[in-house]
């Protein structure tokens, strides 16, 4: 238990599959935070590349943990970290991501005397692939009981949530059903009964490259659409009524969009955009989506 003098342990978990090469700067970005009560729990899921090398030398700083398991997917390597976790907090970093300095050290206090909070995010940098900057508009983000709008949009960006590690007892961790949208699902889990708060400044610098799952856009809205039914299922009344209209529309105009702009998909594109008409019919994205379509196929 925490006492006067000793600050809250934050654990960092980083799930990690073949990123060798990213993941030191990864590891210490979080042991160069200034608030430094930190483990860093690292769940190698059976890479094939240098990475039990760089581990090896890792973990010679006390603070980190090393754990290999065979390749079982994200979502079973997060949890086991979760699963080994001491702190009364916990973070999540990927391997290709890192932190800035002073995360830590302005997130934890908006947890401090507000039981009713369960997550603290912010807003990110972006970079590429050799980690230059690359542009980024700010993220319309929001704090309390934000059901309704996460509903619309997944708006958390993952490496920059700090949780409280009551929440993961009380609510369970990641879903292992879903291999994508993971962190979606657990936000809106959690936003049921907890509320969230966030920094508007970016404590984060989130990879961009072409490596990531996050590219498979197809798999990515199918997984979405069944975690946001699973939701709306287990939590009747959460969300009112024209809220959900709204996100159906947003996704399925979402999922049009990717369709047509990646795929180049015409028909099925028409066939979403229908879709989102016929759950809210005045929805202008969708309208607009649509009608562009017959003049371009080329994302704007």
């Amino acid at each position: 238990m925490s006492t006067a003098t000793t600050p809250d342990l934050v654990t960092v978990v980083i799930a990690t599959y073949n990123m060798g090469h990213y993941l030191p700067q990864a590891v210490q970005s979080v042991l160069n935070q200034t608030y430094s009560h930190v483990e860093v729990q690292i769940i190698d899921d059976g890479s094939k590349d240098s990475t039990p090398d760089v581990t090896a030398q890792l973990c010679q700083d006390p603070r980190v943990r090393v754990y290999r398991q065979e390749n079982a997917g994200q979502t079973k390597a997060k949890n086991a970290g979760i699963a080994r976790a001491r702190g009364e907090y916990i973070a999540f970093l990927d391997a290709d991501d890192d932190w800035l300095p002073d995360k830590l050290a302005k997130q934890l206090p908006l947890f401090k005397d507000r039981p009713q909070v369960g997550v603290v995010y912010s807003d990110c940098l972006c970079m590429d692939d050799k980690g230059a900057s690359l542009p980024k508009d700010p993220t319309v983000m929001y704090r309390g009981r934000i059901s309704g709008r996460l509903l619309i949009e997944n708006f958390v960006c993952f490496p920059s949530a700090v949780v409280r590690r009551k929440c993961l007892d009380e609510l369970g961790a990641f879903d292992e059903t879903y291999a994508m949208g993971i962190d979606y699902e657990l936000w809106l889990r959690l936003s049921a009964k907890y509320e969230f708060d966030y920094l508007t400044e970016p404590t984060v610098r989130y990879r961009i490259w072409g490596g990531q799952m996050s590219k498979d856009y197809r798999r990515r809205y199918e997984q979405a659409i069944k975690i946001m039914q699973s939701f709306l299922d287990a939590n009747p009344g959460v969300v009112d009524g024209a809220t959900v209209r709204q996100a159906w529309a947003h996704t399925y105009t979402g999922r049009g969009n990717a369709t047509l702009w990646r795929g180049s998909d015409w028909s099925a594109a028409i066939a979403d955009y229908f879709k989102a008409l016929k759950i809210q019919p005045f929805y202008y994205p969708a309208w607009r989506s649509l009608l562009r379509s017959f003049v371009t196929h080329r994302a704007p």
